[in-house]
């Protein structure tokens, strides 16, 4: 039996802000009994202080974790500097929460790094179902770190979460370990609780512009060459922006699609999957979240609102379809930074967490955690991918009906 419980604030102090969150979660429980916390911060929190105040609230707990553009939790989102966000977990049987985390995760060995990741997880108990996984967001090869978790526990098994943010300024990002603080690690959570499985949804509204391009000259998830040019500047040349500006401003505006398998298009609501690019070298090279081989064509791609607005719409109904009148123990979610106020106003953005959280919600006040992160990792079709720009929702429920 597996207990949820979350809370989120805005706080300006860190060890208050913890505190406040760690006792309005289990709102008169027993935190001491708290076997995994995950928390979710914006940047401007001192990373030590809550990690140090929340070691000492639930001393028997793991603590993971990273940084972000903003929260979502029952409260709304909140992406002011300060903003926190947490879940709290008991289990009766404590081996079912298995944590695994390593330091400098970058796309030469995302691969290799997830799978000794996910080597712990399975020696410490090889009845893990499904996998959360909280990454660096600045040049993680994601597909490779799906692939590497995939060798241990094989492909079929359910992998959700995201990758770390900063304020959209694509700088750095940080994750956490029990009291210590990473910069591009990465975090793995195993769960093994029989009685639960996970429904996903995964949806962004954006569209491609123009004819595409290819790229010409790449290794891995590092493009060389668009067209012949230079990656970098060539993509500026598109947007029409200077050669040096930096890839933070640009998130919201250069999102680059590449094209899905044609069995996707369907289920996916769109025939592209979206790439964000946070890293760029000196020589005018940029990383890709994912490998991206010659030949890959690519498309600029811009914002629907009206598809972003109906798309998460049809999300939630073909979530609750799945769930059908089973009891949602928790959720768990992972927006792009773009899609908060970079993409949105406040009211905007408020009626689209709305239309994800009601039909969930059903009037109770079920345990959510969400962030405004760089990337998502949802399941499409039954299968691992790795997302940008999308809002991603997770819904741990139990497997039996409540009813007959």
């Amino acid at each position: 039996m597996v207990n949820f419980y979350s809370a989120s604030n805005g706080e300006v102090d860190s060890e208050k802000a913890i505190h406040k969150a760690i006792l309005s979660a289990f709102d008169g429980d027993n935190h001491r009994l708290c076997d995994l916390l995950i928390i979710h911060t914006t940047i401007g929190h001192n990373y030590q202080q809550l990690l140090d105040e929340a070691r000492r609230l639930c001393p028997n707990s793991k603590i993971v974790g990273c940084t972000c553009a903003g929260v979502i939790g029952v409260e709304g989102a909140n992406e002011n500097m300060r903003a926190l966000g947490i879940m709290a977990i008991t289990a009766r049987d404590k081996s079912v929460l298995q944590v695994a985390s390593c330091h400098q995760i970058t796309g030469e060995n995302s691969y290799d790094m997830a799978r000794e990741m996910a080597r712990t997880l399975k020696e410490n108990n090889p009845r893990i179902n499904m996998i959360q996984i909280l990454a660096s967001g600045i040049d993680i090869a994601a597909d490779q770190a799906i692939r590497g978790i995939g060798s241990v526990f094989g492909n079929s098994i359910p992998i959700f979460g995201g990758t770390s943010s900063d304020n959209m300024k694509a700088i750095s990002s940080y994750q956490f370990i029990d009291t210590t603080v990473l910069e591009r690690g990465a975090v793995l959570v195993g769960y093994a609780d029989p009685d639960l499985e996970i429904v996903m949804g995964v949806h962004h509204g954006s569209v491609p512009v123009g004819e595409g391009f290819v790229v010409t000259k790449s290794e891995k998830n590092r493009v060389y060459e668009i067209e012949s040019q230079p990656a970098w500047t060539y993509l500026m040349d598109q947007l029409r922006l200077a050669h040096d500006t930096h890839p933070g401003p640009c998130i919201p505006i250069a999102g680059l699609g590449e094209l899905l398998p044609k069995d996707l298009h369907e289920t996916y609501n769109n025939q592209h999957i979206l790439r964000v690019v946070v890293k760029v070298d000196i020589d005018q090279s940029f990383y890709m979240p994912v490998d991206c081989p010659v030949g890959t064509r690519l498309w600029i791609t811009e914002r629907n609102e009206e598809k972003i607005f109906s798309g998460v719409s049809k999300l939630m109904d073909n979530m609750t379809d799945q769930i059908r009148n089973r009891d949602i123990i928790a959720v768990f979610h992972t927006d792009c930074a773009a899609r908060g106020r970079a993409m949105f106003n406040k009211i905007s953005k408020e009626e689209i967490i709305g239309v994800m959280q009601k039909p969930l919600m059903n009037g109770h006040k079920i345990p959510w955690l969400g962030m405004y992160g760089y990337g998502e990792f949802t399941l499409l079709n039954n299968k691992n991918y790795f997302h940008n720009y999308t809002s991603s929702i997770y819904a741990l429920v139990k497997k039996s009906n409540t009813t007959a």
